[in-house]
């Protein structure tokens, strides 16, 4: 398993994480699948995640998820984790997790490594409040 605030962007289907479902986005229709963006977290960080048709009615904020074969990269724009085609979710347990919501590591701005072009690092943080689930008032 691995900790949230350890994930890169890559193209691949290696992320295996455990993090507990913080929030749930609005359902949009993409062409004929359903998506929803979701804020996850765990003790080290907080990611947005992305759940794809029967996901969303299948997690609720407080289920604690496991994921095995995860990707974290660009979709439509929005650097977010997701099962993908080829990896799983599943719910694990329920409300007690410990988590952070900072830094969100959707909201960092990866670059290139100039001495590896295959792997991206960390240049700086856009925001330290989700674009997308705005801290509350």
């Amino acid at each position: 398993m691995v900790l949230l605030k350890d994930i890169v962007p890559t193209p691949t289907n290696t992320i295996d994480a455990r993090f507990i479902l913080l929030d749930k986005g609005d359902v949009v229709q993409d062409g004929n699948a359903t998506i929803s963006m979701a804020l996850v977290a765990d003790e080290t960080a907080s990611v947005h995640f992305q759940l794809w048709g029967d996901e969303y009615q299948a997690f609720e904020p407080g289920d604690i998820i496991c994921l095995t074969g995860g990707i974290f990269s660009y979709h439509k724009g929005n650097l977010v984790l997701r099962a993908g085609k080829k990896g799983k979710v599943e719910k694990v347990g329920e409300f007690e997790m410990v988590f952070v919501e900072s830094p969100n590591m959707s909201e960092i701005k990866w670059v290139r490594d100039p001495n590896n072009s295959k792997a991206f690092i960390q240049e700086s943080i856009i925001s330290p409040h989700s674009r997308i689930f705005l801290p509350s008032s």
